[in-house]
C-alpha cells in the first residue's frame, strides 16, 4: 500500500477537506469504501498505530461467533471457508487487506482530541493539527470505554480486579476464586476458559436469550439474516416487542454449569466479598467485570450533543452534518455487528456523499 493511502502520524494532515471520518475499524473502513465510491474528498482518522487494534487487544482464545460469510464489509469477502468461524486476529488482517485494495485515505496514530462547530462546517483537533471538515462521520465504534460499577471500589485492595477488555489469559489471573461479572457471550466465554484452572463463579442479572451456533447445519446469523431480524428497523412496534438482550451465541450454558458456578446480580461489595441481589455473599480473589461499555463523547463540543448529553441523529444521519455509523442498535440489531455494519455505513456514506454535492 503507498504512504499516500495509509500513513501514521508522522505526515502532514490535511487543512481542508470535505469530510472527516473519525475511527478506521469496521464503521470507518466501510463508510471510506462508499465515499471512495462516490468520489467524495474525505480522510479517515484513527488514534492507534495500526488497524484493527481493538481486536487484537482481546483476549487470546476468542473466536467469533459469527461465521466468516457474515464477516465481511461492503466489496470484499472475509477470505476463507465462509462456514468456518475466524480467530480474531485475522480481523485487523483483513482490514488491512480491506484498506490496501480500495486504496483508503486512512491516517493512524492521530487521536481527536475535539470536534467543534466552525461556521457551516466543523473544526476536528488532533495533536497535529486543526482540519476545517464540512462534515464529519463518527465510527468509533459501540464500545469505547469499559464499564464498572462505583461498588467495584469498595472491595479490598487484596482483590485483584480487571475488565474483559484488559483480560488476555488465565495466566493474568492469581490463584484463587475468581467472579465473573456478566453473562453475556464474552463473560461467559471467559468463565469457560478460566474454569479449566480456576474455581469461578459466574454472576448475572437477567438470563440471556440462548442461541445455537448453527442451527439445522446452518450458521445461526443466517437464519436470523433469511428472517430479518438483523435488518428490522428499532423504531418500528415488532422491533420494540422483540427488544430482547443480545443472545449468547453458542455457548452452551447447562454444560458450562458443570464447571463453573452461578449466582445472583452482584450488586455491592464489602472488603473480598461481593454481595448479591438475594444477599448471597461471595469471598474471592480476583473479579472479572465482564459488565460491558458506555459511549464517551466528552470530545464532541457540548453544542453538538442533546440535553440529555447524547448525540442527535436520525438512525446515524446528522441535520448538522455530524453523523454516526456503528452505534450499537443505532438503526437496527446488526449497527455494531462487523459483517452488518456496512448496510448503515452504505446508508450514511450515501447521505454524506449527496450533501457534498450540494
Amino acid at each position: 500500500m503507498s504512504s499516500s493511502s495509509l500513513s501514521d502520524g508522522r505526515g502532514d494532515l490535511p487543512t481542508d477537506i470535505d469530510v472527516v471520518v473519525i475511527g478506521a475499524g469496521q464503521a470507518g473502513l466501510a463508510v471510506g469504501h462508499t465515499l471512495k465510491q462516490a468520489g467524495v474528498s474525505f480522510v479517515i482518522l484513527d488514534a492507534a498505530n495500526q488497524l484493527g487494534a481493538s481486536w487484537t487487544t482481546r483476549w487470546d482464545s476468542l473466536r467469533l461467533f459469527t461465521s466468516a460469510r457474515y464477516c465481511g464489509l461492503p466489496g470484499l469477502p472475509f477470505p476463507g471457508d465462509p462456514d468456518r468461524y475466524p480467530v480474531k486476529d485475522e480481523v485487523p488482517d483483513y482490514f488491512r487487506s480491506y484498506a490496501a485494495r480500495f486504496e483508503l485515505p486512512i491516517r493512524l496514530g492521530t487521536p481527536v482530541v475535539s470536534v467543534a462547530r466552525s461556521g457551516d462546517g466543523f473544526t476536528v483537533t488532533t495533536p497535529a493539527g486543526r482540519i476545517a471538515a464540512r462534515q464529519v462521520v463518527a465510527a468509533v465504534g459501540a464500545f469505547q470505554t469499559p464499564a464498572i460499577p462505583a461498588f467495584s471500589q469498595r472491595l479490598a485492595p487484596s482483590v485483584t480486579q480487571l475488565h474483559s477488555h484488559d483480560y488476555r489469559n488465565p495466566g493474568q489471573i492469581p490463584a484463587g476464586r475468581v467472579a465473573v461479572i456478566g453473562a453475556a457471550n464474552s463473560g461467559l466465554q471467559i468463565a469457560a476458559e478460566l474454569s479449566a484452572s480456576h474455581e469461578v463463579v459466574v454472576c448475572r442479572g437477567r438470563r440471556q436469550p440462548r442461541l445455537p451456533q448453527r442451527i439445522l447445519g446452518r450458521d445461526a446469523f443466517w437464519w436470523l439474516s433469511r428472517c430479518g431480524i438483523l435488518r428490522l428497523p428499532t423504531n418500528t412496534p415488532l422491533a420494540r416487542r422483540l427488544a430482547l438482550p443480545d443472545p449468547v451465541v453458542g455457548t452452551k450454558i447447562d454444560e458450562l454449569a458443570r464447571s463453573v458456578g452461578f449466582a445472583g446480580r452482584a450488586v455491592d461489595a464489602e472488603g473480598a466479598r461481593l454481595i448479591t441481589a438475594d444477599g448471597q455473599r461471595i469471598e474471592v480473589s480476583t473479579v472479572l467485570w465482564a459488565s460491558g461499555y458506555r459511549n464517551d463523547w466528552s470530545w464532541l463540543d457540548a453544542e453538538l450533543l442533546g440535553a440529555d448529553g447524547q448525540p442527535q441523529h436520525d438512525a446515524g444521519i446528522g441535520a448538522s452534518g455530524l453523523h454516526f455509523v456503528g452505534l450499537y442498535r443505532m438503526r437496527n440489531r446488526g449497527s455494531a455487528l462487523l459483517g452488518f455494519v456496512g448496510r448503515d455505513a452504505q446508508r450514511v456514506g450515501a447521505a454524506v456523499a449527496r450533501r457534498s454535492r450540494r
